[in-house]
């Protein structure tokens, strides 16, 4: 099969397309047809030589994708060929083949396009991990999503309407509309306002019950000034650095809050079976009602991967960048 394969670590230009063994399902997965598949943070990272695959995990970058069943492993009874899905992956979403669990893999939502399917995996599961599972969000809760035109930020505003929670998003200008017509009550530019000024204006002080954060070090102290009482942060990135310096615990004891730091690549396979099933459960009809959207930045021909991948390190996109395997 063909393949976007790296010369070596470093500039988006080392990557190139060329040839791979096709991988062979086992007893229990599908063989897929890639024909979408999208950017993430983490593929800028392995390719840069700082985020390696979990071990077992194929070394080709793509952490999600859409596609169509080719083949099926022998003891698989719930798909058949020509099957239309999507699914998370460990690695190898930049290829013309995959390989997912046959639990794993999830039926692409009616109506939704290849490249609309593979906006979703990562970062719906992500967020719907990040506010469900762990921060256990709640109708009438107010909550600060960090980069919310991202492809996790604007799949979180998403599920946190859907909740019923307030939403204060951080983002540059020009993104703010998009965040503000996906449900945010407020968007705050992080490049010329304070965010922790601007949430204890709007919330009277109280603060927020949630912070969804990537940035890390640069905004831990802001973060932990702006959650109010039983507060929780929820640490999905450390785009902005993984130390601080000092910070004072005593807020922690006084409003007692609660700090998570996630990832989902190295997660287990039956935690992640589990993560898609409750997401399909919660997310499916609100897609193919069109209440949920799977939010695109652009689509480029997977011969333009170094053109998308610069686009996403310059921090210009909106929503999900999709490769279309071609």
């Amino acid at each position: 099969m063909k393949a976007i394969l790296l010369k070596e670590f470093g500039l988006p230009e080392n990557m190139y397309i060329g040839d791979w063994e096709t991988p062979q399902p086992t007893d229990q997965e599908l063989l897929v047809k890639v024909k979408a598949t999208a950017l993430n943070r983490a593929d800028t990272m392995q390719r840069q030589g700082n985020y390696p695959p979990p071990p077992g995990a194929s070394t080709i970058m793509g952490l999600e994708f859409a596609g169509e069943v080719v083949a099926l492993g022998k003891r698989v009874s719930n798909w058949q060929v020509g099957a239309k899905v999507c699914g998370l992956l460990s690695g190898g979403g930049y290829a013309e083949y995959v390989t997912i669990h046959k639990d794993l893999a999830m039926p692409i939502p009616k109506g939704l396009s290849f490249e609309e399917a593979a906006a979703i995996p990562e970062v719906f599961l992500t967020a719907y991990q990040a506010l469900i599972w762990i921060a256990k969000l709640k109708e009438g809760e107010n909550i600060l999503i960090h980069a919310g035109a991202s492809g996790v930020g604007t799949a979180a505003l998403q599920i946190a309407k859907a909740v019923g929670a307030n939403s204060y998003v951080t983002a540059s200008k020009g993104k703010h509309e998009t965040c503000l017509r996906l449900g945010a009550t407020q968007a705050i530019d992080y490049k010329t306002e304070d965010f922790e000024a601007a949430i204890l204006e709007a919330t009277n002080k109280k603060g927020v019950d949630v912070v969804i954060d990537f940035i890390a070090a640069p905004y831990f102290q802001k973060n932990i000034q702006v959650l109010g009482l039983d507060g929780r942060m929820v640490l999905l990135a450390l785009m902005g650095g993984m130390k601080v310096a000092q910070f004072n615990l005593l807020p922690f004891f006084i409003k007692r809050i609660q700090v998570t730091a996630s990832t989902l690549r190295s997660r287990s396979l039956d935690y992640k079976i589990r993560l898609s099933q409750d997401l399909q459960q919660f997310a499916w009809s609100k897609f193919e009602s069109k209440t949920f959207q799977p939010v695109i930045d652009r689509v480029y021909d997977w011969s333009q991967v170094a053109e998308a991948h610069t686009r996403m390190e310059n921090n210009e996109n909106i929503g999900k960048i999709i490769l279309k395997i071609t």
